[in-house]
This record gives C-alpha cells, sequence and structure tokens, in this order.
C-alpha cells in the first residue's frame, strides 16, 4: 500500500498542474499498490474547513466553506484510507515510548503507515526520517 501524506494530496488537487501530472503518473506505475491516505490526513483537512465555517460569522460566505467540505468527501471517497486502529495505536504508543520527537499528528500518520507496512508519499523528510522502520519517500521532487 502507497500512502500519501498532505502534501502530496494536495499537489492531486491541481488536476492542471504539471507536478499532478507527474505525480499521477509515478503513481499509475504502481498499479499492484493499493494508494491511499490515512484517516489522519482526512482529519487535518476536516479540521481545518470546520474551522473556516465555525469562525465566519456571515452565513453567506458560509457557503463556500460547506462546499469545499463537500468536495473533500467527495475527493478522499478515490482512495483508500488507512486506519488509526488498534494495531495503529500500539505502534504510536511504541513510538512515544521509544521517545521519537514529532508532532502527535505525525506520529500517527507514522503508525497507520507502520501498522499496514506502507510506503508513505511524504515531502515531510526530517520529521518521518526519525521514525524506526518507516519507510518513506518524496515523489514531488
Amino acid at each position: 500500500m502507497i500512502l500519501l501524506d498532505t502534501d502530496h494530496l494536495t499537489v492531486l488537487k491541481y488536476l492542471d498542474s504539471d507536478r499532478c501530472r507527474a505525480l499521477s503518473a509515478r503513481l499509475a506505475e504502481a498499479k499492484d499498490d493499493r494508494i491511499g491516505t490515512t484517516i489522519v490526513n482526512v482529519e487535518e483537512q476536516m479540521r481545518g474547513w470546520l474551522g473556516t465555517i465555525a469562525r465566519e460569522k456571515h452565513v453567506e460566505r458560509q457557503v463556500s466553506a460547506y462546499q469545499a467540505l463537500f468536495d473533500l468527501f467527495d475527493y478522499f471517497s478515490r482512495f483508500s484510507i488507512g486506519l488509526f486502529d488498534s494495531t495503529a495505536a500500539d505502534r504510536f504508543r511504541d513510538l512515544r515510548t521509544s521517545r521519537v520527537r514529532i508532532g502527535t499528528m505525525d506520529l500517527k500518520i507514522a503508525a497507520v503507515a507502520l501498522a499496514n507496512d506502507a510506503l508513505l508519499l511524504t515531502a515531510n523528510r526530517s520529521d518521518f526520517e526519525q521514525v524506526p522502520g518507516l519507510r518513506f519517500e518524496n515523489w514531488l521532487s
């Protein structure tokens, strides 16, 4: 399984960009692998739009934020979603115990990738290289 971190997911949203075409082509070559993301990445994206909706006091201006939230569901329906299940929670706890010092959300993403024996596509090398046993690559460079 190949899991996409937020930076790679964002590139795929801009269909007419050269970066999107290049990444899409490379993903298509990995046809034997399921392409997905983590539920943690979904959560991060949802929190952003829910926060935008909550902060906007003018209902007319909430319309576009609600549309973006709706579009987000449509976008993520194209991907397999790696869950933060009990196996991932165990990996997360082990990483915390071993004092891996990265943000909680990134640590959860790493735990999901490890629990699924997945390759994580991310541009965030500095954080994820601290996670023992995590396979990750940057396909954007």
